[in-house]
């Protein structure tokens, strides 16, 4: 795959949570303009902890993390978070507030020119009409998923984090989630997914890296990783690759 200019670049990233807590042991990768990079590893391997720096959201990191060409330290928070979009597994919307007020409302943060129509969101997600003014709090796990997608395009961001993107959805929901997915990327995003769902890293992902005890263990194409760690006997899935790799399961 040719190289793209790197929209996330991370060098010899160390993260400790205390003395005797080294989180990430200097990490090194790099994310593509227009690339979908798929980020797994067992609990407690560093996971959460990458993306939480490179969200923002946890400072006092050890190494470099250049985002859109510029060290993370010394890009402005507003100007940083207007290019990025962030799902969390967890969806986070107002519960008394409609769909369509949810998506109103963070609208509001970001320049006109930036947005995208609410309701051609939520048609292209798929949500009922007849929920579309209804609180959220009487939506399933599901159509709260969707409406928090919706939330995280609705900005038309540069860079998209998907933390667990198809947790709640059913196989149909889970389906059109990639389709949405594969869209964003045709637009020029760049996404970086973290997920425990193997299927999801190895239809949509360009590249795979894999993280354990807070060091990448396995980086490159689903491809490539089956082809190398097979047998004449047998081709390996993308879960058989990662269990070698990191010797546990990917939900463990």
């Amino acid at each position: 795959m040719q190289k793209r200019a790197g929209i996330i670049e991370v060098n010899n990233l160390t993260f400790s949570y205390g003395k005797d807590k080294q989180a990430l042991h200097g990490l090194h990768f790099a994310v593509g303009e227009g690339e979908i990079f798929g980020f797994l590893g067992p609990n407690g391997s560093g996971k959460s902890t990458t993306q939480k720096i490179l969200t923002g959201i946890l400072k006092g990191y050890g190494g470099t993390v250049s985002l859109f060409g510029k060290e993370l330290r010394e890009i402005h928070t507003r100007d940083f978070l207007q290019k990025i979009g962030v799902l969390f597994e967890f969806p986070y919307l107002y519960a008394n507030l409609s769909a369509l007020d949810n998506l109103h409302y963070f609208a509001s943060f970001y320049p006109k020119e930036q947005l995208r129509d609410a309701e051609k969101l939520l048609e292209e997600l798929e949500l009922k009409r007849e929920f579309w003014k209804k609180p959220v709090s009487s939506y399933s796990k599901g159509m709260r998923q969707r409406v928090s997608m919706a939330r995280v395009l609705i900005s038309s961001p540069r860079l998209l984090f998907l933390d667990e993107p198809t947790s709640g959805l059913d196989p149909a929901g889970a389906v059109l989630f990639r389709r949405m997915i594969e869209n964003e990327r045709h637009r020029g995003t760049t996404v970086f997914v973290t997920t425990h769902n193997m299927m999801d890293a190895d239809l949509l992902c360009d590249r795979v890296a894999f993280i354990s005890g807070g060091s990448l263990v396995a980086l490159d194409t689903p491809a490539k990783l089956k082809e190398r760690n097979s047998d004449h006997a047998k081709e390996s899935t993308l879960e058989d690759v990662f269990i070698k790799c990191t010797g546990r399961r990917l939900g463990e």
